[in-house]
């Protein structure tokens, strides 16, 4: 997992290709102006979401991981809490949609972090990172991100 934010004075030059992709988009964009939905930037390799949500309280929300993508969460706009933990293989699935959507839910995971989020702020989630996005902070409120999609297969073969 990767944490950090567009403004961050660290050189991105040392991530991957694709990482730094990502941040020149979330940089780049008028995300402010674009249309909630999905979009793609490379087929099915790479794609993003633009999503309109309001955070929920933690109890509510659902840890999360991916098997085939890269999650690169961007909050554009609100505050967010987003929890996060290494997937360690005991957790109890509450929900597969693997197949579906490369999207598995787990009922409970111990030892969770929150990471707290504002405007700016990325999390890069691998595969073995179950993440829980979409967490009030202080309280509920009206939050705009950018979930950029990576196929791992691919991320794996551009380095």
């Amino acid at each position: 997992m990767i944490c950090s934010s567009i403004y961050s004075s660290f050189d991105t030059d040392l991530y991957s290709k694709i990482i730094k992709d990502a941040v020149s988009f979330f940089k780049d964009s008028d995300i402010g102006n674009m249309t909630p939905g999905e979009y793609e930037i490379d087929g099915r390799n790479v794609y993003y979401q633009i999503i309109d949500m309001t955070t929920k309280n933690i109890e509510d929300g659902r840890p999360e991981v991916h098997r085939k993508y890269i999650d690169i969460q961007f909050l554009f706009e609100g505050k967010e809490s987003i929890g996060y933990v290494d997937d360690h293989g005991k957790n109890q699935v509450d929900q597969n949609l693997l197949e579906e959507r490369d999207l598995l839910f787990y009922k409970d995971v111990s030892d969770m972090t929150m990471i707290a989020m504002k405007p700016g702020d990325f999390c890069v989630f691998f595969p073995n990172d179950v993440h829980m996005p979409g967490c009030m902070r202080e309280s509920n409120m009206p939050i705009r991100k950018v979930v950029y999609k990576v196929n791992y297969d691919y991320y794996k073969n551009s380095k």
